[in-house]
């Protein structure tokens, strides 16, 4: 029989398809995958983890522990763990969990399927097994980063900014809509400057324009685009191409030019206001998803009021928010101290969510009575729950459906009139 193995993926959606292509090379050996951190019935399991801040570092060692624990009952046979976590700390790691059977880094793959003994592929590398549910898929244009923000530490564990191919990602695209795929979320670390490093000049709007030229994906995502040097070419193909969503996720993190400087972001407020009123000049009905980051080193009474004043002034459609954390390495942990205490950084967490929960009401109130287009996600008793092209899975919020005992598809698209909102959910009927 074959081995069955077990891929358990924590953090980002990077993470998720990094999982998918080590799916798809152990799958073309034969071995049976299932992703699900609650099974217990495999022969082997695999954790990818995630090194990005605390708390995920915490559901990294977590997850090792309960999965450890496992193997000393004999449930499963081998561990591996591979990802970011263990980019950084295999070798604290290793003397501290024996159960572990190896420690892979974040670009050893073909290292990991060997260990598990297949055979790496080449001619595999654009396949892969999705985790996700059959009609969506993400879509890593790059690897890594240029930026060096002082309290990021992915440059140090993935690296400088390396882009794929983009004849292997329109392979890789095309691959996921024959598997029924219809909408994709295009992502990276920077979106924006996809193609710098092998093109010599970002082809992000390009690589956008051939992947609208595949008849069956319907719906193109962008995410973490960095706001500085937006091109003004790719705000033009949005506006331009009806597959692409009216939907950004631009992260920002703060708005005080004092905290701007101390992250070594490499923008202004002058300029992200500016960028912001572009995108809503040339895409009146985008949907704008921020991050942003408090209680970094150095932040003031005076910096926080300023960003809650820009939270409100702008009125963004999808925000989250982080406490800042010191990572091992960054500019923030080696320069600056952590002056911000701990439960003055979560008051203002719950401080910009509060307000951001009143500016989302407000949002979806207006929604009442429109009709919307949406992509069926899954049911849950008497309704389906569907998203539309202003909110991405898993992160954003969801449509309830009233179907009229109507049985609607799974990954199919349907126009839906709402009836009402809350903070984070529409309700709505098929028209």
């Amino acid at each position: 029989m074959a081995r069955k193995i077990n891929i358990i993926t924590l953090g980002c959606s990077k993470n998720t398809v990094d999982s998918e292509h080590l799916a798809a090379q152990l799958a073309a050996m034969d071995y049976k995958i299932v992703f699900d951190s609650d099974r217990t019935d495999a022969d082997v399991v695999v954790i990818n983890t995630c090194g990005f801040i605390g708390d995920a570092k915490q559901e990294s060692i977590d997850t090792i522990l309960r999965a450890a624990q496992l193997k000393e009952q004999g449930k499963i046979e081998e561990l591996f763990v591979v990802g970011c976590l263990s980019q950084r700390y295999a070798d604290e790691l290793r003397p501290e969990l024996p159960e572990v059977d190896d420690f892979f880094g974040v670009n050893d793959w073909a290292g990991i399927v060997e260990r598990l003994g297949a055979k790496y592929a080449k001619e595999n590398e654009t396949k892969r097994e999705l985790s996700t549910p059959s009609h969506y898929a993400y879509l890593k244009i790059s690897e890594g980063c240029n930026w060096m923000c002082g309290y990021c530490a992915i440059p140090l564990i993935r690296g400088r900014h390396t882009s794929v191919p983009m004849e292997a990602l329109i392979a890789e695209a095309e691959a996921l809509a024959e598997k029924g795929v219809r909408e994709l979320m295009v992502i990276a670390q920077d979106t924006t400057y996809y193609g710098v490093d092998i093109y010599g000049e970002r082809k992000l709007a390009e690589l956008l324009e051939r992947l609208c030229q595949i008849k069956k994906i319907e719906w193109i995502r962008l995410h973490y685009a960095y706001p500085t040097d937006f091109p003004d070419e790719v705000i033009e193909v949005m506006a331009r191409e009806p597959k692409i969503c009216n939907y950004l996720d631009i992260p920002f993190q703060h708005i005080s030019d004092n905290q701007l400087t101390a992250m070594k972001r490499r923008h202004t407020k002058a300029e992200a206001i500016a960028l912001i009123n572009k995108l809503r000049k040339a895409i009146p009905d985008i949907a704008l998803r921020t991050t942003l980051l408090v209680g970094y080193p150095g932040e003031t009474e005076q910096d926080f009021e300023e960003l809650k004043e820009f939270v409100r002034d702008t009125q963004f459609d999808r925000l989250g928010v982080f406490a800042y954390s010191e990572e091992e390495g960054t500019y923030s942990a080696t320069r600056l101290k952590d002056d911000v205490p701990e439960e003055v950084k979560q008051q203002r967490v719950e401080t910009i969510m509060r307000l951001q929960e009143r500016i989302s009401l407000e949002n979806n109130a207006r929604r009442i009575g429109s009709t919307m287009r949406v992509i069926i996600d899954r049911r849950e008793g008497e309704f389906y729950i569907g998203r539309s092209e202003y909110d991405s899975p898993e992160v954003d919020q969801e449509l309830i459906i009233d179907s009229k005992g109507r049985r609607l598809l799974r990954g199919h698209y349907y126009d839906v009139v709402v009836t009402d909102a809350e903070d984070y959910d529409l309700y709505a009927e098929l028209r």
